[in-house]
């Protein structure tokens, strides 16, 4: 049980790392939405360029997307360097991915822009456009790469993970089957 702990912890911490990877890979991906800042009555007011535009949503299917490709890839690594898997390895791709989220998230709003709007309008002027700071308005995204993980690491367990024994297989059964002559374990029940 140590070896497992020790092993899940390991699993936990390089999976969460790579949570940098994916915060730069989002910052890097993810579409821009456009400001413009104005001053009305003698205050900065920022606008969005394009009220209609979809780059917000584009933000969080990025980062959704991205979570979900690591979530796949963590998994299958971890599935081919410990088939056994147990229910440590499985917690520790939970848990690694959801720190590994909450990580790319935060360096990807880290290496975005500004997140002063108001500061960031005044330095480039009226009228000139600028990009918003990168954020994450579905949070349930964060969840993405956890869930990913623990599908796709249940399902190649499920195909091509080693099984149990069959308690069945080696029994020596007489002439008479299993049930000694009998027609099954209910012998003179009848169906109505």
């Amino acid at each position: 049980m140590k070896t497992e702990v020790r092993e899940a912890a390991v699993v936990t911490v390089a999976v969460a790392l790579c949570g940098l990877l994916l915060g730069v890979l989002w910052w890097w991906l993810a579409p821009r939405v456009p400001l413009v800042g104005d001053v009305v009555d003698k205050n900065w007011v920022v606008y969005l360029k394009e009220t209609e535009g979809e780059q917000a949503v584009g933000v969080d299917g990025t980062f959704t997307l991205l979570a979900l490709a690591f979530g796949l890839v963590s998994a299958v690594v971890v599935f081919l360097l410990r088939r056994r898997g147990g229910v440590p390895l499985v917690v520790a791709l939970g848990v690694g991915g959801l720190l590994g989220s909450l990580l790319a998230w935060r360096v990807g709003v880290w290496l975005g822009p500004a997140q002063d709007v108001i500061a960031h309008a005044k330095s480039v002027g009226k009228g000139v456009t600028f990009s918003a700071p990168l954020k994450l308005g579905a949070k349930g995204a964060l969840l993405a790469w956890s869930l990913s993980a623990l599908i796709v690491h249940l399902g190649l367990t499920a195909l091509f993970g080693p099984r149990d024994p069959d308690p069945y297989e080696h029994a020596s059964y007489g002439q008479d089957g299993p049930y000694g002559g009998q027609s099954g374990p209910y012998e003179g029940s009848s169906a109505a």
